[in-house]
């Protein structure tokens, strides 16, 4: 089963500035979101949930120091990102 990754205007815009500050980590995010659509269970993912007032969404790694935080939706199978960033960035 795969997830549809539903990317908004305002995550966009974040990612585009993300990739432009970190250029070096494009193959590791695309590699990301990749494994997130095939599985977002992947060990190497290490999905999480959030709590205090990121309560709701979740976080994914996309390396040691940088993360995604996403709403997903298993119900729907469909994962919207919302930031990207590292961890003081996005939490």
């Amino acid at each position: 089963m795969t997830f549809a990754l539903i990317f908004t205007e305002q995550y966009n815009r974040r990612a585009a500035r993300f990739l432009k500050r970190h250029p070096d980590l494009e193959k590791q995010y695309l590699k990301t979101l990749q494994l997130l659509e095939m599985n977002p269970h992947h060990p190497s993912l290490r999905l999480h949930p959030l709590s205090g007032r990121l309560q709701g969404l979740h976080s994914v790694s996309i390396n040691l120091s940088y993360r995604i935080t996403l709403e997903l939706l298993i119900h729907d199978e469909e994962i919207i990102p919302i930031n990207v960033g590292d961890h003081d960035a996005v939490y």
